[in-house]
């Protein structure tokens, strides 16, 4: 009878370690980066301009009468202001900069008793965003664009950053992608008995269709074989159609296996528990 394995309390909390880290790390993760995300928005881009809304209403003030009768100081807390500068051993302060001091701390309290006002920011960065957009989309905003990315590429550093920077963003949200895939196909590269993930883009070059089979009435196809784990890299190979497999997984599931260097499996794709090897010798027959 074999012996079983004796189990020690390091061999337990490591092996427990691991599996609490494999269930909370993806939540834990997602949540700080949409923490991370949200800081940014809130302190980069709303912050700001209700900053600059607030000295707007600043400065607007003794010109609006409503304005006026709501943050204006009396002229007593004026003179007190300016006393308590002069006693901080500050330079001697006008009434006028003491009073428009006065008036920003009162929009600032009015300001923050209202907490729905902290979502004015944020709406106008959405607003501009989309206008940015509608602006650029056109063929004017467009060639305007293209000559700030010209002389962003001649700056030093940042010629060596922004272009993958863009190729990242691009990927990802423009609608008007470089590579336009099709479907998702399995292609034995790259060596015959290694099946990668491609995703094919088209039909190949004319050059390329002779040199596969210049007899053929059916043309070959051209597959893009993503990377690991940055999927806007890879390799693309022109092949004859009896060459691929194509399988049932839709364009963002074959980027996120590939990205996640094959962590993340569609549900309908993923072997049953009971088809995976075991503990037993299979398991120890794999190279360690």
């Amino acid at each position: 009878m074999a012996r079983a394995d004796k189990r020690t309390f390091r061999g337990d909390f490591r092996r427990f370690f691991v599996k609490g880290l494999a269930v909370l790390l993806p939540t834990v993760l997602t949540l700080w980066i949409l923490v991370k995300a949200y800081e940014f928005i809130d302190v980069g881009i709303a912050q700001p301009i209700n900053g600059g809304i607030r000295y707007v209403i600043n400065k607007a003030t003794p010109h609006v009468g409503v304005l006026e009768e709501t943050f204006e100081p009396s002229d007593a807390a004026v003179e007190r202001e300016s006393e308590r500068r002069k006693d901080a051993n500050r330079s001697r302060t006008a009434q006028k900069e003491a009073r428009s001091y006065l008036r920003s701390q009162s929009i600032l309290e009015w300001w923050n008793e209202r907490w729905y006002m902290n979502f004015i920011g944020l709406f106008v960065a959405i607003l501009s965003v989309y206008f940015a957009g509608r602006l650029l989309g056109g063929l004017l905003g467009r060639s305007l664009y293209s000559k700030i990315e010209r002389l962003l590429t001649t700056i030093p550093v940042v010629k060596q950053v922004y272009p993958y920077v863009k190729q990242v963003v691009d990927f990802i949200l423009s609608d008007e992608k470089p590579i336009k895939f099709n479907r998702v196909v399995l292609v034995q590269y790259p060596r015959k008995g290694i099946w990668s993930i491609g995703l094919v883009t088209g039909t190949p070059m004319k050059s390329v269709q002779n040199q596969m089979d210049p007899d053929a009435g059916e043309p070959g196809i051209t597959v893009f074989i993503p990377s690991s784990p940055t999927p806007f890299t890879g390799y693309t190979i022109s092949v004859t159609l009896d060459e691929v497999v194509e399988i049932p997984i839709s364009i963002d599931e074959a980027l996120r296996f590939t990205i996640t260097g094959g962590v993340l499996v569609p549900d309908r794709e993923a072997i049953p528990p009971s088809l995976k090897s075991g503990d037993g010798d299979e398991q120890n027959a794999l190279p360690k």
